[in-house]
């Protein structure tokens, strides 16, 4: 008689369970949605440079702006207000340097007096360092009189000559001399640019500016305005 074994019911192996998929319709509408939005978040950022970053920023000092707005509408009105004849003011330079300072000039703490003059004579050719000799009737032939025509204008004249840019204006040092540079490229772009500097050699010339008092033998002129006598 055969003996036969039997499992119990409770016993016998059970199929296996299928694995839920993690990709369910739901997800994949997320999923979805989340690519869409980050796609247009992507085509709509503006990325910023230059000056667009600088003034994006709330409080964040400009000084490009500052010389774009404050050049024509009042430093260099300023100047050519205050313009006094070359000749005369080298005479006050030659007689009293402090005298010619306190009536013609603005000093800045220690620095030296700036001028605001104008003049007219007859233009030179233009030397290899862009600056463009002038001999003006009344200033004597030992003094050299020197236009900054580009394309690099040195020293911080046209900043300093009104005495209403002041260093107790900015934050720091740096804004203070960035103010400097960007009104000498305002000097390039609005003034200078119109200028031929060579095809005024020979030519009389009509000019205002400012120069800062460095070397009593050279007045070396960044110009706020140029251009042929009548």
């Amino acid at each position: 008689m055969s003996t036969e074994t039997r499992t119990p019911a409770s016993e016998a192996p059970r199929p296996g369970k299928p694995k839920k998929s993690v990709f369910t319709p739901g997800r994949l509408i997320a999923a979805a949605v989340v690519l869409v939005v980050l796609i247009l978040m992507f085509f709509s950022t503006k990325i910023l440079t230059g000056k667009e970053a600088t003034e994006a920023v709330p409080g964040t000092f400009s000084p490009e702006s500052y010389a774009q707005e404050k050049f024509s509408s009042e430093i260099a009105p300023d100047i050519i207000k205050r313009a006094t004849e070359l000749a005369v003011v080298q005479k006050a330079i030659a007689a009293d340097p402090d005298a010619a300072a306190d009536k013609y000039g603005v000093v800045s703490g220690s620095s030296p007096a700036v001028y605001s003059v104008k003049f007219t004579g007859t233009a030179g050719e233009p030397e290899a360092n862009g600056q463009l000799p002038v001999k003006v009737e009344g200033v004597p032939s030992d003094i050299k009189v020197l236009l900054q025509m580009g394309p690099a204008i040195n020293g911080t004249a046209v900043r300093d000559a009104t005495g209403k840019v002041e260093f107790s204006q900015f934050k720091n040092q740096i804004d203070y001399q960035n103010v400097g540079a960007e009104l000498n490229k305002q000097v390039k772009d609005q003034v200078l640019s119109k200028v031929d500097a060579a095809s005024l050699a020979g030519k009389k010339i009509a000019a205002v500016g400012a120069f800062s008092l460095i070397n009593p033998s050279a007045y070396i002129i960044t110009p706020v305005q140029i251009g042929e006598a009548p």
